[in-house]
């Protein structure tokens, strides 16, 4: 549900059973649309070439033609200032993961092109044909070059036996639960073949447990001699599995493995100091909790004490890399709604802030010779486009790509506003105005919640996808609240946790504060009110409409409707134990509490549940069980599944209906 990631008019009779997709096909109000939404391009990975001259980045574009659905990103290259761009990389296969060898020479990435595991592949930066590197019959998840580029190291999952294949053939495949998983481990090859074409493959990490990253970022870094690995582990593969997250060293010679960094808390994200004589690595709370806590520590490759860093400001910072000196790291977080770059100097001195103002600053990676910074740069009326910054004069980006075709429309002006909540405690969040808004008039108003709990909204394009079109709702002529409650990430540490033992308390407090606050404000009519929300935000809007009639329409997207089921059902059972200190047989009445399905007699809010039928974070009971409720009740309600879609809808199609839906929901039910 993180890093994700994570509700009256009576209605009439009961409607509809569950939905299988049928795409709605109500007409388009004119503006932006569903359909503009799925045409805005997804970049990202931006990467400077280690001598700064060039920058590869990736595009993914919406396939939707005949019985494609899919997302298919390719690789982009093109110099410094932006000028010689062309597409690296063609055909119906994505290609991504892309990175630069360290003679800058060859770009390698990732892809399921001639087969249907991921391997990795490579190809000259002036193009080409690409090679493929590995053969491999397991997926690989990650690699890096070692700092010669004489070598490759990469994760991938246990394939399958022989013995898994026959059973499998033979539908006697029967499987115990956590027992026989498939680990991800360690490898490494050489990037030349050997006189017979081939390249000999040497598994580094033989014991039992997971190499990953997990929600944190980077699994492993080479040390600068190439002589070895520092790499991050945890118990198992499951994702409940993550506070196990310990740091051990891999000699690449010998495959001798010895811990670095094993404590209480979870130890991630391993960065080797330009001299090889220091590791950064982030320190979790001890014990590790669900809204996690973290600092960046230096350590000695040899193993030592360790020493802390300066923290920052919501104590969740991802290491970037050192800077060139080696006397300080880089790292990023959210800082409320934009995110921000800070240098922590070895010395423990205070961190310092290098984001360029106005633009929210995402996925920012550093290159090899540590003095340039490639990523991706948006804001509420701007799409993402790729940028650089050198290091020594950041504040100045340079726009490398200019891949968005998108039509001059109005969009609806965004602005951050703050509000007092019951306790007062000080909220914030995004109003987006309808699209040529008229002041002094007021409009229906759309509250949209976010995941996590502790995902956080920002500045990023309002016509992005998602199941929520932001820019298609104001083209209609509505204000959307995007709130961030207590318990979002981006406002420190206090505030991430003040919704411990109380989700839907002061959280719920918050969300309706803000909607008093724009009804205040003249832009709300109190008396046209929807609210929607995807996973947690499903979680508040169910549980928004068990105590409030003000909303005349709400659409839960992969709720947690029930606390106790979801504990028992989902793939992070640890999660909801940890937010309410304890499992439902020792909280049996905060979990009853605090459900929308034990408070969910007397709702009378038109409601529309959207669920992946393979969600296993949330699995889809938690929106059946909401689905009959509101059905038995004689409630207005539809349910709609989407067939092979996990906690988030990825397929184009699939996600177009999603927002058509949502649209035509709130259209008719708000109609004046």
């Amino acid at each position: 549900m993180r890093h994700v990631n994570p509700l009256s008019f009576l209605a009439g009779l009961a409607i509809l059973a569950v939905i299988i997709v049928p795409a709605y096909a109500g007409d388009e109000a004119e503006g932006w649309s569903a359909e503009l939404a799925l045409k805005v391009k997804r970049v990202g990975n931006v990467r400077v070439s280690p001598d700064g001259s060039r920058v590869v980045y990736e595009v993914g574009i919406a396939k939707r033609e005949g019985e494609d659905s899919q997302w298919v990103t390719h690789i982009h290259v093109s110099d410094r200032d932006g000028s010689n761009t062309f597409q690296l990389t063609q055909g119906k296969k994505s290609c991504t993961s892309a990175q630069w060898s360290p003679d800058g020479l060859w770009i390698a990435f990732l892809s399921e092109r001639g087969g249907e595991k991921t391997s990795i592949w490579r190809i000259r930066t002036d193009g080409g044909e690409a090679e493929r590197l590995t053969e491999e019959k397991g997926g690989i998840s990650g690699f890096k070059f070692s700092p010669d580029g004489s070598q490759i190291a990469f994760t991938m999952t246990d394939p399958p036996t022989e013995d898994d294949e026959k059973n499998t053939k033979e539908k006697s495949d029967a499987r115990v639960m956590d027992e026989n998983f498939k680990y991800s481990r360690l490898y490494v090859m050489p990037t030349k073949a050997d006189e017979s074409g081939a390249r000999q493959v040497r598994k580094l990490t033989e014991e039992n447990y997971n190499v990953s990253g997990g929600f944190f970022g980077g699994a492993f870094d080479w040390a600068p001699d190439g002589n070895a690995i520092a790499f991050v582990h945890t118990k198992t593969p499951k994702i409940d599995d993550w506070p196990t997250a310990d740091i051990s060293i891999v000699e690449v010679t010998s495959g001798s493995v010895r811990p670095l960094v094993s404590t209480g808390a979870a130890e991630t994200s391993p960065t080797y100091s330009p001299d090889g004589r220091s590791i950064a690595f982030t320190v979790s709370d001890d014990p590790p909790t669900w809204a996690f806590t973290s600092r960046v520590h230096v350590i000695s490759p040899r193993g030592s004490e360790f020493k802390s860093l300066a923290g920052t400001f919501d104590r969740q910072p991802n290491i970037l890399g050192w800077n060139e000196k080696g006397d300080a790291v880089l790292v990023s977080e959210a800082h409320r709604t934009m995110n921000r770059i800070y240098l922590l100097p070895l010395d423990g001195s205070k961190s310092g802030n290098l984001t360029p103002p106005s633009s929210l600053i995402d996925n920012p990676i550093l290159n090899r010779s540590r003095q340039y910074l490639g990523f991706t740069a948006q804001s509420s009326n701007r799409p993402a486009e790729a940028f650089i910054s050198p290091i020594a004069s950041y504040g100045n980006p340079t726009q490398v790509s200019q891949v968005q075709d998108l039509p001059d429309l109005p969009i609806g002006a965004t602005e951050v506003i703050n509000w007092t909540s019951k306790d007062g405690m000080e909220i914030e969040g995004l109003l987006t105005y309808p699209a040529l808004y008229r002041p002094g008039t007021t409009v229906p108003l759309l509250v949209i919640v976010h995941g996590g709990p502790t995902g956080v909204f920002t500045q990023s394009f309002i016509a992005n996808r998602g199941a929520y079109p932001i820019a298609a709702f104001a083209s209609r002529g509505f204000a959307i609240l995007r709130c961030n409650p207590r318990g979002s990430s981006g406002y420190g540490k206090d505030f991430r946790y003040a919704n411990y033992d109380d989700w839907g308390g002061g959280d719920y407090q918050d969300i309706m504060s803000g909607v008093d606050h724009v009804i205040e404000m003249g832009v709300a009519d109190a008396e046209r009110l929807g609210i929607m929300g995807w996973s947690y935000g499903g979680y508040m809007t169910s549980w928004v409409i068990t105590q409030t009639d003000r909303f005349k329409v709400a659409s839960v997207g992969a709720g947690v409707t029930n606390l106790m089921s979801f504990n028992g059902t989902s793939d992070i059972p640890g999660f909801i134990p940890d937010y309410f200190h304890g499992d439902s047989w020792e909280k049996l009445d905060a979990y009853r509490k605090h459900s929308a399905m034990f408070n969910v007699g007397g709702v009378t809010t038109p409601t529309l549940i959207q669920h992946g039928e393979k969600d296993v974070r949330v699995p889809i009971s938690q929106g059946y069980e909401l689905y009959n409720a509101l059905r038995r009740q004689g409630v207005e309600v539809k349910m709609v599944v989407y067939p092979r879609q996990p906690h988030g809808i990825r397929e184009p199609k699939l996600q177009l209906d999603a927002m058509k839906r949502n649209l035509e929901w709130f259209d008719r039910l708000l109609d004046d």
